[in-house]
């Protein structure tokens, strides 16, 4: 065991000396040695950060954020070596002091993360950046994602919950009453069910309702009586219940921020659930997130884009 343990932090060490020389510029180039570093498991770049700032007594992530030699790369490697909770955090900051918001991306980390860490993003948004989550949600979202949105962040509150089958039926019951009992949607006692249940208890009361009236709540909610909040409740909905359709729908996007998007989901989604997004992905478009990967970033001019698209592919294969 301790010849183990010796062995990987010799190999920490050097790998470490690697990204010195690289990011100093004194040394080292983009090819396979990235390659290797940066599809390393989460657990051993966490080691790698930690014995660089041994070594250095240097921040990696500042190291990496302040380099300029690929802007590409640089972003890959700072995804890829940040703490997935403070990544997230930093992520929704940046949302939330913008002139205007994405909220695709917003709703990206809101409904796909757990409570679990929902809550760790919570807690790192206040430390980081001394300010609520919620409240700035609040102040920045309009429309119906302004309460869907903040009740799901209220929620994580509950996070050590675990689901309960029998509430999930009474509150099936009660989603079903909210939109079907009145001429138009009760939208109080929804926000407030969204923001006392966490994830876990939301896709138990979802699969409940469907066993009870045999179709989706989603399909419930595209009355016309539901009007804009049913719209945007049916999409928060359909994040929490299936997350990787929702996104292989972000990746099938052709914007300015594709490349972001494409980077982004293959990192934060990798050993998590992006075999499930490639097949999502596939269903839909006939192509695979491999080739994706290859037309956007193989061959391109830009400096570093084959040793993004190698880290990216082996993200994607796990």
């Amino acid at each position: 065991m301790s010849r183990t343990l010796m062995k990987s932090s010799r190999q920490y060490e050097a790998e470490c000396r690697y990204l010195y020389s690289f990011f100093s510029g004194s040394g080292g180039s983009e090819g396979q040695k990235l390659v290797e570093i940066f599809s390393r498991r989460s657990q051993e770049l966490k080691a790698i950060c930690q014995t660089y700032s041994v070594l250095y007594g240097h921040d990696l992530l500042r190291v990496i954020s302040s380099n300029q030699k690929s802007s590409a790369f640089t972003r890959l490697a700072y995804l890829r070596m940040s703490d997935p909770q403070s990544r997230d955090a930093e992520i929704l900051r940046k949302l939330l002091v913008a002139g205007s918001i994405n909220l695709g991306t917003l709703i990206e980390i809101t409904c796909t993360r757990s409570s679990s860490e929902l809550h760790n993003i919570k807690q790192q948004y206040h430390s980081r950046y001394q300010s609520d989550l919620e409240r700035d949600i609040s102040m920045k979202v309009s429309g119906g994602f302004k309460e869907i949105l903040a009740a799901i962040c209220k929620s994580c509150r509950n996070h050590a919950h675990k689901a309960d089958t029998s509430l999930a039926f009474c509150d099936a019951k009660t989603l079903y009453e909210s939109v079907e009992s009145g001429r138009t949607i009760d939208q109080r006692t929804i926000i407030s069910l969204l923001s006392q249940r966490n994830t876990s208890q939301v896709k138990a009361i979802l699969l409940s309702y469907k066993q009870l009236y045999g179709h989706e709540f989603s399909k419930l909610i595209k009355q016309s009586k539901c009007g804009q909040f049913g719209r945007d409740l049916r999409i928060a909905i359909r994040c929490i219940q299936n997350p990787e359709k929702f996104f292989a729908k972000q990746l099938r996007m052709r914007n300015a921020d594709a490349r972001e998007i494409l980077v982004r989901i293959i990192v934060t989604r990798s050993e998590k659930d992006i075999k499930d997004i490639n097949r999502a992905f596939s269903a839909k478009t006939g192509s695979s997130l491999e080739y994706l990967v290859r037309r956007e970033f193989n061959g391109a001019k830009e400096k570093g884009s084959d040793t993004v698209a190698a880290i990216l592919l082996g993200l994607i294969r796990g």
